[in-house]
């Protein structure tokens, strides 16, 4: 029998943030990236992790069983976490893909409440050159061609373009992954519309990086562009307790294709005793 269940959390702008819920034990909540939802990027690490945590796998605003709102801001989806976390009445540690990933160091700098955290692959635009802004421009320009012409999954599998390599838009193509998460396209569309008018510090900024406490685990595939490589050595070097550590065989999408291999040093990490520096 699952034990799935659901946990949810009211904003202070009156949004319920919903996470499915499974196992039991050390609470970890986890943050997707800009494409899926909870449920659609780190269910495939279920039933690895399931039996020593509970796994708190939510959605941000607009996407799985979260209610909706146009305010995507970066500080507005922070506030959401913090407020998922708080609610959860326990320290708890967070795991972000992506996306998610700047938004748990975001959250980590902020909170009490988050005493370990693990981030998979998050990019710092900063780092880019001109090459990698041109393939990422291009990528969300042809993302909104298509969603403009309604070809929702077509344009998820687009924006995937940039950061996946060609092996993993087929594996993620054959689990209907861009099917799935073609619905939330619009919602990715205003999110990096939002996210490049917005002037607040983030998780690029140094002093932000710097305020975290908690001890950090940054991960990244071997098999991943240089850029996120670059980054991931980034956050490790501005974080005062981090570490970063490979994934074998792996590019982006580690917990879509290698969801084994990922989960080994999340358990290593989580399951171990945590300490502020």
């Amino acid at each position: 029998m699952s034990d799935q269940r659901t946990h949810s959390a009211i904003t202070g702008d009156g949004v319920t943030i919903v996470g499915t819920v499974h196992g039991q034990g050390r609470p970890l909540a986890f943050l997707h990236g800009m494409i899926g939802d909870g449920d659609l990027d780190w269910n495939p690490l279920l039933q690895h992790l399931s039996g020593r945590f509970t796994c708190h796998l939510l959605s941000l605003r607009g996407r799985g069983l979260s209610g909706d709102h146009d305010d995507l801001t970066p500080g507005r989806l922070v506030e959401d976490v913090l407020t998922y976390a708080d609610s959860i009445g326990e320290p708890i540690g967070l795991a972000g893909w992506s996306y998610g990933a700047h938004l748990a160091l975001a959250v980590a700098a902020q909170s009490d409440a988050v005493d370990a955290v693990a981030c998979l692959e998050p990019g710092v635009l900063s780092l880019m050159d001109e090459r990698e802004q041109a393939v990422l421009g291009a990528a969300v320009a042809r993302t909104g061609e298509l969603a403009a012409e309604g070809r929702l999954a077509d344009a998820a599998r687009a924006f995937a373009g940039w950061p996946f390599t060609g092996e993993e838009i087929t594996l993620a193509e054959r689990a209907g992954y861009f099917e799935a998460a073609g619905r939330y396209v619009p919602n990715l569309l205003n999110l990096l519309q939002q996210s490049t008018q917005y002037e607040d510090p983030t998780a690029d900024d140094p002093a932000v990086l710097g305020a975290i406490s908690a001890p950090v685990v940054v991960l990244h595939g071997s098999h991943t562009s240089p850029f996120l490589i670059a980054s991931a050595q980034y956050v490790a070097d501005h974080v005062p307790n981090a570490r970063v550590h490979q994934i074998p065989g792996a590019g982006h999408a580690a917990l879509l294709t290698h969801p084994e291999a990922l989960a080994a040093p999340l358990i290593q990490f989580f399951a171990q005793p945590q300490q502020s520096a």
